[in-house]
């Protein structure tokens, strides 16, 4: 059991290899496309954390067979429904936590079915915005009512079904809207036609979503970048097994951990096959002067001296953009994140925590509409680091450790959310300072 406060001893060295837990992302779409599918699914390596453990909490309480349990070690099989997923007893009332892969692609598919279904989180899931999928869902038929504020959960789908037709939407808040509309779309009563208006973030996480309908039997056609179009209603067929691989954001900690310091880390389970746009972070680092290669299931990182400050893009990889913010704290010269607005909608602030803590350190920031650039100090400083129960300031933080003073991470155990091993893995892997 991790303590409230969590002193991290200075750093030397990154080493070794870690295979890694797996992906977040992955493991919540693949439960709930084997809950819609026909057939019994075997899932292996899903990730065994709070998010993944919401939604199968879900799934359950809506009447899906669920066997076996989640983790590196361990197999699930899920007993598809073969269709919507309906209320038990005509109401069914969901706590989904401060899980976003949980909150709003159960939402889009609760509104397929039939039946009242409440949904709700913690607090801070209350503050994150929902309303783009809300008015998505409103144009294919739905029923989604908002119990405290507009556009925010908690929530209450009235569901009657799908009816289909075109949904237009904002895809610049999230990429998780649209997931969530194309993985209830195929329920629907008719065709239905996906349009974002303006830009769309995260577009890794979509092309990953569109490769596991895939795999579970429904294509979706895009003649646009931008347009989507699915022909419904069809069915979701079991593939028989699935192997979730290894989560490519938590590679990232590691990664770049070893570019900091002039160690080699390998990890394994995901690479250059992978379907997670975290995967490509070894190539930021590349550019900041580490050697990466990759293999189709693993990727290993070699730091070959001081890295260089860049000026970088990191719309498609918006969580290890968090792991370079830290890095940058090492680099010489100002390194500048750019595509990173939907930061502020995310388990906190993270564009304000980040400049926060990151000033702690003694780095000077400067926070844009849509980026952050540090300038890393001339020698970082002990600091204590206000987490704000965001597993990802957690685990990018303990980068801080590399400089040469030790770093106190408040609320450890938010790292729960998606790898509750972090702190243990980072000790096998990390060499003491003298």
């Amino acid at each position: 059991m991790l303590p409230e406060r969590l002193t991290l001893q200075p750093i030397a060295r990154f080493q070794g290899t870690l295979t890694l837990p797996g992906s977040k992302s992955l493991s919540n779409r693949v439960l709930l496309l084997s809950a819609l599918a026909d057939g019994e699914t075997e899932v292996t390596r899903a990730l065994d954390s709070e998010d993944t453990e919401v939604m199968l909490a879900a799934l359950r309480a809506l009447g899906v067979g669920v066997r076996g349990e989640p983790g590196p070690r361990s197999l699930l099989w899920i007993t598809g429904k073969g269709g919507p997923l309906d209320a038990p007893a005509g109401a069914v009332s969901l706590f989904l936590g401060n899980a976003g892969t949980a909150m709003r692609p159960l939402t889009a598919v609760l509104a397929a079915g039939r039946g009242s279904f409440a949904l709700s989180g913690v607090p801070r899931m209350h503050e994150r915005p929902i309303g783009d999928l809300i008015d998505g869902l409103a144009q294919l038929g739905a029923r989604v009512r908002c119990l405290e504020r507009e556009g925010y959960p908690p929530l209450v789908v009235e569901a009657n079904g799908l009816s289909g037709g075109t949904a237009r939407l904002s895809g610049a808040t999230s990429s998780q809207f649209l997931s969530a509309l194309l993985m209830a779309a195929p329920l629907a009563a008719a065709p239905v036609v996906l349009e974002i208006t303006d830009r769309l973030v995260s577009e890794p996480y979509v092309t990953m979503t569109l490769a596991l309908m895939a795999r579970f039997g429904v294509r979706v056609e895009r003649p646009a970048p931008l347009r989507f179009e699915i022909d419904a209603p069809r069915r979701y067929r079991s593939p028989g097994r699935v192997l979730v691989e290894g989560d490519a954001s938590s590679a990232s900690y590691f990664l770049a951990g070893a570019a900091i310091t002039g160690g080699k880390v390998r990890v394994e389970g995901c690479g250059s096959d992978s379907l997670q746009g975290d995967a490509r972070f070894a190539d930021v680092l590349a550019r900041m002067g580490a050697h990466a290669r990759f293999e189709p299931a693993a990727i290993e990182v070699e730091g070959e001296g001081p890295l260089a400050g860049i000026d970088v893009d990191l719309t498609a990889m918006p969580d290890a953009a968090m792991t370079l913010a830290v890095a940058s704290l090492f680099a010489q010269g100002p390194t500048t994140l750019r595509g990173i607005g939907n930061w502020r909608v995310k388990e906190t602030d993270r564009l304000t925590a980040m400049a926060t803590e990151l000033g702690k350190l003694g780095a000077r920031t400067e926070i844009g509409a849509d980026s952050l650039t540090v300038h890393p100090p001339a020698r970082i400083r002990a600091a204590s680091i206000a987490t704000y129960n965001d597993h990802r300031m957690a685990m990018a933080f303990s980068l801080a450790a590399c400089g040469g003073e030790p770093v106190v991470i408040e609320n450890p155990a938010c790292v729960a959310k998606t790898f509750p091993e972090y702190f243990e893995e980072l000790a096998h892997l990390t060499v003491p300072a003298p």
